[in-house]
């Protein structure tokens, strides 16, 4: 099987909306009307803090999304803004929109104290990393990864961080030399039902 790899582009939006709403489960604590605005907006939000993309597709289709972002050279585009505000709007239209739109303020809350308390300046970020749940174990992650690492080398950049948490096969950044600088632990109430969750922020660093 071969994979093909380039750079965004926006008739990728509704294959890699439909792909994160399943690789974060959105559906498991919302309506499905709502589970799809989640995932737009959590997308779109990723794609106004990016300098650098590359998506892997399969026969033309996208199966997997890098996104970083060199923070010098950021500059989001009023279209990709706009995408943002309407995506919001939409979600916050309703009721359980609102509501469930507060998930996402505890953990944007979570992500700010896991930097601010590394006290450190970071350069560069990996905003968005996500595969096709059913083309994991296939390499396509760790060429996605290679990719961003290649455009970090290229812009110089010694040093960048990610946030992520235990939803997420986290083990896969320390396999690819990433170290866990930080970590808080949250127990959110969804439907009446608790979740504990740990939240992590990791750092690459170029040891040459």
């Amino acid at each position: 099987m071969e994979f093909t790899f380039r750079n965004y582009q926006k008739e990728d939006f509704k294959t890699l909306e439909n792909m994160i709403r399943k690789t974060w489960c959105y559906d498991d604590f919302s309506s499905p009307k709502i589970a799809q605005k989640l995932s737009r907006v959590f997308l779109c939000s990723c794609l106004t803090n990016h300098t650098f993309s590359r998506v892997a597709l399969d026969d033309g289709v996208p199966i997997g999304i890098i996104l970083a972002n060199n923070k010098t050279k950021h500059k989001c585009p009023i279209i990709i803004k706009l995408q943002f505000i309407r995506a919001i709007i939409s979600l916050f239209f309703s009721k359980e929109g609102r509501k469930v739109s507060k998930i996402f303020e505890h953990v944007d809350d979570i992500d700010k104290q896991l930097l601010k308390e590394c006290g450190k300046e970071y350069p560069a970020e990996l905003t968005l990393f996500a595969i096709e749940p059913s083309y994991r174990g296939k390499g396509i992650g760790k060429i996605l990864f290679e990719s961003a690492l290649n455009y970090m080398k290229e812009e110089e950049i010694d040093t960048f961080y990610l946030f992520t948490d235990t939803s997420c096969n986290y083990g896969f950044y320390e396999h690819q030399g990433m170290v866990r600088k930080n970590t808080k632990e949250f127990t959110f109430n969804i439907n009446g039902k608790k979740a504990k969750m740990n939240f992590f922020i990791y750092e690459y660093r170029n040891q040459q």
